[in-house]
């Protein structure tokens, strides 16, 4: 996939840790999409700390069972596909932000398959 070098689109997810889709963590439901619909891949981020949609603090302490934390899922693609996946994600985000923009990949490598 060399051929990704160029200007290009960074879709940036903020969602919580504890949001779920159809029973699946959400960003485990978004990286399955993210192969289905042939995006060049995503990465998910756990945050130690932030503050949500609602302006309450979510951050880690040892004494809860249950972290909700904040995710980034960012993915970085043509502007064509980021477009068609845009169409699909307002389908499953109930709460969290979405932001996009202009990168230019310099390099994309992997290794061959021997």
């Amino acid at each position: 996939m060399r051929g990704l070098a160029g200007k290009r689109k960074l879709l940036r997810i903020f969602i919580s840790s504890e949001d779920r889709y159809e029973g699946e963590p959400l960003w485990e439901y978004l990286l399955k999409l993210v192969k289905d619909k042939g995006l060049a891949g995503a990465t998910v981020f756990k945050a130690a700390a932030g503050i949500g949609a609602h302006s309450e603090l979510k951050t880690f302490t040892v004494w809860r069972l249950s972290q909700d934390l904040p995710i980034v899922v960012e993915i970085i693609d043509r502007e064509e596909k980021i477009e068609e996946f845009l169409k699909v994600l307002d389908e499953i985000i109930e709460e969290g932000l979405v932001v996009l923009e202009d990168v230019e990949v310099i390099s994309y490598r992997h290794r061959s398959e021997k």
